[in-house]
């Protein structure tokens, strides 16, 4: 059993929640205008671990078959026989138990809302067979995050966390757009949907540049809302250098450097929002 939780575990990218559990924390900071009691950052932090992990594990599930016919996915678990759908199956309802269960421990709304969530995550993984929007959906199941950890705080939804939240979904659907150019041929082929289809490589990084501007542009709307300080405004600037950076490494769209694009900088920049933001509401 230990084998097939590190083999699922992996398969999943559990790593990965570091692109929107620092958001998730911001959102919570942001909402209590402080530091959150323990009991709340530890719910906040099992939702989104539950959500995400239930999130990727349905999308392997959903797409084992997409998954075996492309070359570049064709040695993930499912695929190679290394875990078997029945195990992955298991995985996923424990996870989308522990999404539950600490949405009612955090409060009614959040319980109320948490179907909602998982109607998202099992939307995303079926939105390549018949839309290019896919990636916006991921967009919005990941801005679920610092959303949730408002609402988990505050008990409603207030014009700061949907500000937050978009910001982190043009992030996401940006970065996304990037990551599907490595599918770009097998995505046609195959008759599958994403941006990278419909408007090729050139039209595909400026679609990702046009989502990151708006993603700042939403970042300085919560700075002026808020009337948040300069540590916050650091960390837009930051966030934008970092920005600049994973553009300028794909601007030809040379996908060799799509790692270091994709995975280091995304990560930082979740890392620098919420170092920003945390200095910001705690120094005031």
């Amino acid at each position: 059993m230990l084998r097939k939780i590190t083999i699922f575990l992996e398969m999943i990218k559990f790593s990965h929640t570091v692109f929107a559990l620092p958001f998730a924390l911001a959102g919570g900071l942001l909402a209590a205008g402080g530091l959150p009691t323990a009991g709340k950052l530890l719910w906040i932090v099992l939702a989104m671990v539950g959500a995400r992990t239930a999130a990727m594990g349905l999308n392997r599930l959903i797409d084992a078959e997409i998954d075996a016919r492309n070359p570049r996915t064709a040695g993930r678990a499912i695929p190679a026989g290394l875990i078997g759908k029945g195990t992955t199956l298991l995985f996923i309802v424990l996870s989308l138990a522990l999404l539950l269960v600490s949405s009612a421990r955090l409060n009614p709304l959040c319980l109320k809302l948490s179907p909602l969530a998982v109607f998202f995550l099992v939307l995303y993984s079926y939105c390549k067979r018949f839309t290019s929007l896919a990636h916006v959906v991921l967009g919005i199941c990941l801005a679920a995050a610092p959303i949730g950890a408002w609402v988990a705080i505050r008990g409603r939804i207030d014009a700061p966390a949907l500000i937050l939240g978009g910001a982190v979904l043009f992030w996401v659907a940006g970065f996304d757009i990037l990551y599907a150019l490595q599918d770009l041929e097998f995505d046609r082929n195959a008759g599958l949907h994403s941006i990278p289809v419909a408007l090729g490589v050139e039209g595909s990084l400026w679609m990702a540049r046009i989502f990151h501007l708006v993603m700042l542009a939403l970042l300085l709307g919560l700075f002026t809302t808020l009337r948040l300080g300069g540590f916050f405004m650091a960390g837009i600037v930051v966030t934008a250098g970092m920005l600049l950076y994973e553009h300028w490494l794909l601007r030809d769209g040379n996908l060799d450097r799509l790692d270091a694009a994709f995975f280091n900088m995304n990560g930082y920049i979740s890392l620098v929002m919420l170092a920003s933001t945390a200095a910001d509401v705690l120094a005031r």
